[in-house]
C-alpha cells in the first residue's frame, strides 16, 4: 500500500497508536551484535529504555545508548543520520547525537543501527524552558540552515516541501480536533484562514539543511536549557520554515518575537510559512495526543493557540 504523504515514518505524521514492529529486537540480539561488530563495548550493562514510533533505544553502560530501527520504513532514516550528522555537528551550537559506531545488519537483524552518546535530562515536552532558550534555539537553527546541503542530500517527501501538499492532512485533523473538547481558544475559521495565507507564501530561497521533525520531544533539556537536539531521521534539504515552526510549540508570544530576532535575516514569507508549519504540526500533535499521548496534546494545543495573531 502506498503511504499517504502525512503518514510518514516520523512521530509527527502519526495518526493513532504506535504501529507494530516489522522486526523483533531484544537484549540478546543487541548483545550479540555488539559482540560480533563492536566487542570493546560488549561487556557494558545493557537495558531497554524505550520503544518509539520508529526506533528502540537501549542504554549501554552509563554514557552510551544503542538505537535500532524497529520498522522497515524507518531504516533509511537512521542510515541518513549515520551519513550526514557527523558533517553537520561541528557547526552547531547545541549537541546532536553523532553516531559513535555505525552497526550493520547481522544475526538476522536486517537494518543499520547506531551507538550514540546517552542523553541525560528530560524532553522539552515535560518542563518549562528558561527565557534565554528562545535565542539559543534560534541561533541553533540559524547555524543549521546556514549549511548548504550537497546535491546528494536526502529529499524528504513529508518535510520541507510546499505547504499546500499538507492541506488535506491539516483540514482533516483540524476538523477532528475542533469537534472535540480539545482546549482550543482560537477560532477554527481563523486557523484555516492563516493556513491558506501560509500556503500562498512563496519560497524563493534555495533549500537548506533542516531537522525536519523538530518538536519538544526531540529536545533534551537540563535545568531549563536545551542541551541536545535528537532524532534526526527526517533530516533533509528543504524549506527552513519547517523547523522554525518549533517556536510556537515552545514559547509564549514575547519569546517568539525574541526567537525571530535572534534567528536573523528571513523574509516575511518565510515566517508566514513557518506559522503554516506550526498549524500542521499543532493539528497532528493535538489529534495524536488526544488518542494516547497527553504530552503531545499539550504541545499541539499550545502551538495552535499561539499561532493566530502572534504578530
Amino acid at each position: 500500500m502506498t503511504q499517504r504523504p502525512e503518514e510518514s515514518s516520523g512521530l509527527i505524521g502519526r495518526r493513532s497508536a504506535t504501529p507494530a514492529a516489522t522486526v523483533a529486537i531484544d537484549v540478546e540480539l543487541i548483545a550479540g551484535l555488539l559482540r560480533s561488530q563492536c566487542p570493546e563495548l560488549a561487556g557494558l550493562p545493557l537495558s531497554k529504555v524505550a520503544t518509539g514510533w520508529d526506533n528502540e533505544m537501549y542504554r549501554l553502560g552509563d554514557e552510551l545508548a544503542v538505537r535500532l530501527p524497529r520498522r522497515d520504513v524507518a531504516a533509511p532514516n537512521l542510515t541518513n543520520e549515520q551519513r550526514w550528522l557527523p558533517g553537520l555537528a561541528a557547526g552547531l551550537p547545541i549537541r546532536v547525537p553523532v553516531p559513535l559506531f555505525n552497526g550493520t545488519p547481522g544475526l538476522g537483524y536486517p537494518f543499520d543501527w547506531s551507538v550514540v552518546n546517552w542523553a541525560t535530562g528530560s524532553t522539552a515536552a515535560s518542563g518549562e524552558l528558561n527565557p534565554t532558550s528562545a535565542g539559543k534555539m534560534a541561533r541553533f537553527l540559524a547555524a543549521l540552515h546556514a549549511q548548504v546541503p550537497p546535491a546528494e542530500a536526502p529529499i524528504n517527501p513529508w518535510r520541507g516541501g510546499p505547504l499546500v501538499e499538507r492541506t488535506e492532512a491539516v483540514e482533516e485533523r483540524l476538523e477532528a480536533v475542533y469537534a472535540r473538547e480539545a482546549g482550543l481558544t482560537v477560532a477554527h475559521a481563523d486557523v484555516l484562514d492563516l493556513w491558506k495565507s501560509a500556503c500562498r507564501a512563496t519560497n524563493a530561497a534555495p533549500g537548506t539543511w533542516i531537522h525536519g521533525d523538530l518538536h519538544p520531544k526531540n529536545l533534551i533539556v537540563e535545568e531549563g536549557e536545551v542541551v541536545m537536539v535528537i532524532d534526526w531521521g527526517d533530516m533533509c534539504a528543504g524549506d527552513p520554515a519547517t523547523d522554525l515552526a518549533v517556536a510556537w510549540m515552545l514559547f509564549e508570544p514575547q519569546q517568539i518575537n525574541e526567537f525571530r530576532q535572534a534567528y536573523g535575516e528571513a523574509s516575511a514569507e518565510t515566517w508566514l510559512r513557518a506559522r503554516g508549519w506550526a498549524i500542521y504540526f499543532g493539528a497532528v500533535l493535538l489529534l495524536t495526543g488526544l488518542a494516547d499521548d497527553p504530552a503531545f496534546a499539550a504541545v499541539g494545543r499550545k502551538a495552535l493557540n499561539r499561532v493566530v495573531g502572534s504578530w
